[in-house]
């Protein structure tokens, strides 16, 4: 599979997620206009891949020429809750002054680190679940998408899937459908098939139960931003997760690269959480699915407290639990 975003001829060339599982698509954007649509309709998403397309972003700008600094900030701000994106934002703004073409070098540098980096995390991660799930082979369950889709490559979350199958240690992959765009159904599933590895999808309100049954051996989750407590903010339908997760005394396993930890966050109280429109609730491809003009509560992540999580593991390991 190609890198979910990449830099080609001048443009940013993403695989279209609003797409799959139907059609694989890659389209091309040569505009900060067509990027930041890109970002807010979910055709490129996930924290590593939101890095990526922030640096490449500003790229763009610096070739367009005009207010670059102000179209940055118009791209930072296409999603307030994956910091990912600033991130990246800033870092390819620190090589402005060097010229357009020195800020396509950091960027296209950015998607070779970010496949580096989430293999290292994801392969800390596998150890960390081996040690903490007795029995083989294993099974897991999986939230919204943290696999390759969701990053340049290879993947956070779904990566301890990638090395645990590479050892034949995984029995089966219980993968939420991810309500309301699943991207769990559409996204990981399809990324399990490709891969070969057996899965069923389940709904999002099936996991405790799951759980109950004795089908769930480790939770993996992505994260889209860790506060400096170890809060996490992750796809909506986590927080309940860990809950039932812990409840059950069940390994609660995040997976992210150190980009997504925002020391400025002192807890998880201090991230704003992206909402999103009525209509991906209240219609599906133009049927209704509620009442006409019905109010919504739609939130694209929850903060799931660093006291349930079992570990959150990066590039550079299992991070330390913060102090009291």
């Amino acid at each position: 599979m190609h890198r979910t975003i990449d830099w080609a001829d001048g443009a940013v060339v993403i695989i279209d997620q609003v797409a799959l599982p139907g059609e694989y698509r890659r389209s091309t954007l040569r505009t900060v206009d067509e990027l930041v649509d890109a970002i807010r309709r979910l055709a490129v998403r996930g924290a590593p891949a939101l890095g990526a397309a922030g640096a490449l972003g500003v790229a763009l700008a610096a070739f367009a020429g005009g207010d670059v600094r102000g179209e940055a900030e118009r791209i930072a701000a296409a999603r307030p809750t994956a910091v990912n994106l600033r991130w990246g934002v800033t870092r390819a703004l620190g090589k402005l002054g060097d010229g357009p073409a020195a800020v396509v070098a950091l960027g296209r540098a950015m998607l070779d680190e970010d496949e580096r980096k989430n293999r290292a995390a994801s392969g800390h991660a596998a150890e960390v679940v081996l040690r903490s799930c007795p029995r083989r082979p294993l099974r897991l369950l999986s939230h919204c998408n943290a696999g390759h889709l969701a990053a340049v490559a290879w993947g956070t979350a779904l990566g301890v899937v990638w090395h645990l199958h590479e050892r034949d240690l995984v029995e089966s992959v219980l993968v939420d459908e991810t309500r309301p765009l699943l991207q769990g159904s559409r996204l990981t599933a399809w990324e399990l098939a490709r891969a070969g590895v057996p899965y069923r999808v389940q709904p999002d309100s099936a996991a405790a139960f799951a759980m109950a049954r004795g089908l769930v051996d480790c939770v993996l989750a992505g994260a889209d931003r860790i506060a400096a407590n170890g809060d996490v903010a992750n796809k909506i339908g986590t927080y309940g997760l860990a809950l039932a997760a812990a409840h059950h005394r069940i390994p609660f396993v995040v997976v992210a690269p150190e980009s997504t930890v925002d020391d400025f966050a002192t807890t998880g109280a201090d991230i704003v959480i992206e909402e999103r429109s009525a209509a991906e609730l209240t219609e599906l491809h133009g049927h209704p699915l509620a009442p006409a003009n019905a109010p919504v509560f739609n939130p694209a992540f929850d903060v799931t407290p660093a006291g349930l999580i079992t570990a959150v593991v990066t590039e550079n390991g299992v991070r330390p639990a913060p102090s009291p």
